[in-house]
């Protein structure tokens, strides 16, 4: 015989209402209460009746996670977090992937808004007109980007600040940034921030090289302009542009960081297994997922709705590892010159 809600609420010991929030809106009920119920869930093997409970809602019992690149690891963590949280609420997630063109993004967010209970994009590179049309369409909640009152998690955007501070204090006067897409609202901020931090230290020189793919070979694009500049240090857009600069200048014979230092963002598991490791700005993408699902299965039960609005703000760290190290002594600001 199936195991039914109500065998769980039993063995959980708590109400059949209990049960419901706790797997349709986690963030409803107390986190010991939660783990309790998930537990039972798991052990009994019990699955909701999606079918009973799409008459009973109208609802699908499915949301949608659209994404940039899938081949990304900044997008699997993200997708995991989500994913944890909507099965725990009893939700399946359908996965669209734009492969970063803006056109085939609101393609698919189209489509699945037909088909599911609300929609998660996570760093969208639509316009901010078009984005407009997109999230009237479905329940929306953005991750990694602020769009008007759209409900939204995002990184705090000191992380560039702390990189450059790192740089500056490793004796770094000569600073480049390869950026990432000219649409994505990350590229934008830490540009501005760069850009900032220059007007605001005028004896740091910092070069931005331009806007590249967000992959390994957009790094090996970056790295003959990183080093035509004469920067001692170079910032990627995210880890997989920096592992790019970190292969193609070590084809060219150039030691990192003796030569030149280099920092990523992301933090990616990958950014571990390199020599030299690479030192990054740590962000909890999955926590990020998970945030997210529970404020679009918030939104979904119309709990809270006015607090939804207001966007939220994850922290982020500077993870110092093998390839920033101190400027060489021939570029420092002192003017001191290695013998030749």
């Amino acid at each position: 015989m199936a195991v039914t809600i109500r065998d769980v609420a039993k063995e959980a010991g708590v109400s059949i209402s209990t049960v419901s929030r706790a797997l349709s809106s986690p963030n409803k009920v107390a986190d010991a209460t939660r783990e309790a119920v998930e537990s039972v869930v798991v052990r009994l093997g019990y699955r909701p009746n999606k079918n009973a409970r799409g008459l009973i809602t109208g609802r699908s019992g499915t949301i949608g996670l659209i994404i940039p690149d899938l081949e990304n690891p900044y997008f699997g963590a993200v997708s995991k977090g989500v994913q944890e949280r909507a099965r725990a609420a009893g939700y399946s997630v359908y996965i669209g992937d734009f492969d970063e063109d803006p056109s085939i993004e609101s393609t698919v967010v189209r489509s699945l808004a037909k088909q599911v209970d609300g929609i998660i994009m996570c760093s969208p590179r639509s316009t901010d007109v078009e984005l407009g049309r997109l999230t009237s369409l479905v329940p929306t909640v953005l991750a990694n980007r602020k769009f008007a009152d759209v409900p939204s998690i995002v990184f705090d955007n000191g992380g560039m600040l702390r990189v450059l501070r790192h740089l500056t204090a490793l004796g770094h006067t000569t600073i480049a940034y390869a950026g990432g897409p000219e649409q994505s609202w990350s590229h934008r901020h830490r540009s501005e921030a760069f850009q900032e931090f220059g007007e605001a230290h005028g004896t740091t020189e910092l070069i931005e090289l331009g806007s590249f793919p967000p992959n390994f070979g957009g790094g090996v694009q970056a790295a003959d302009l990183a080093l035509a500049s004469g920067a001692t240090a170079v910032v990627a857009y995210n880890d997989l542009i920096a592992l790019g600069l970190l292969d193609r200048l070590r084809e060219r014979g150039v030691s990192v960081p003796e030569q030149i230092s280099i920092v990523g963002f992301d933090n990616v598991a990958v950014s571990t297994f390199v020599r030299p490791n690479l030192t990054t700005i740590d962000q909890p993408r999955k926590h990020m997922g998970r945030m997210a699902a529970d404020l679009l299965l918030s939104i979904l039960d119309a709990d809270d709705a006015e607090s939804t609005h207001i966007p939220r703000q994850l922290p982020v760290d500077l993870v110092v590892r093998q390839s920033t190290g101190e400027a060489p002594l021939s570029r420092r600001a002192t003017g001191t010159t290695t013998a030749s």
